[in-house]
């Protein structure tokens, strides 16, 4: 699993990776969503803006931190340090989940799905789908680790998605199309979703 939280939250004016949400920050819920997955064995959190804001709050986690300096060339730099870092860690691993830190609605079952999904269906990607797209969180087959550590700038799991069609599967993650960029997102988080 990498877990990508290296960005600025440039909209939002604070880091999104602390903001709490049901007592925890939105980054904890998603390393909990991770550790507590049965199917993830290591889990790789991408900091990068605000590491030192951020990393206190996370280091007694049984997660593996690792810093982006080059965080601000976009999503594709912590993309494949993340690849990068799970490869170092686990080198026989088969299959990466990647998703973001600011969904605060992913949890076990979703992941649950995605690799049930991937045992069932024979396909490489398997996304998640919301709002009339695919996207993260995601799971790619180690045979895409290739083109991922070729991502460039703000090309992210999308792009994958869309140059392979035919070998992507999907599961639907209705309260995915939920995530905080801005204050009001956050303060819609406090409102019913169901």
């Amino acid at each position: 699993m990498i877990i990508l939280a290296a960005g600025s939250s440039s909209r939002l004016g604070t880091p999104k990776q602390n903001l709490i949400y049901q007592g925890q920050t939105l980054l904890q819920r998603a390393i909990h969503t991770a550790v507590t997955s049965a199917c993830c064995e290591k889990t790789v959190v991408v900091l990068g803006a605000n590491e030192g804001m951020i990393r206190p709050s996370i280091s007694d986690e049984l997660i593996y931190i690792t810093y982006n300096p080059f965080w601000q060339e976009g999503i594709a730099s912590s993309i494949r340090l993340g690849i990068t870092e799970l490869l170092r860690i686990e080198p026989g691993i088969t299959a990466a989940i990647i998703m973001l830190c600011d969904q605060p609605f992913v949890d076990p079952l979703l992941i649950h799905q995605l690799t049930e999904k991937k045992a069932n269906s024979n396909k490489g990607i398997i996304a998640s789908a919301y709002r009339n797209t695919l996207g993260v969180p995601v799971l790619f087959d180690a045979s895409y680790f290739p083109q991922l550590l070729m991502l460039q700038g703000k090309e992210g799991a999308k792009k994958l998605i869309k140059t392979f069609p035919n070998d992507v599967a999907a599961v639907a993650f209705p309260l995915g199309a939920i995530d905080i960029d801005t204050i009001d997102d956050y303060r819609e988080l406090g409102s019913p979703h169901f």
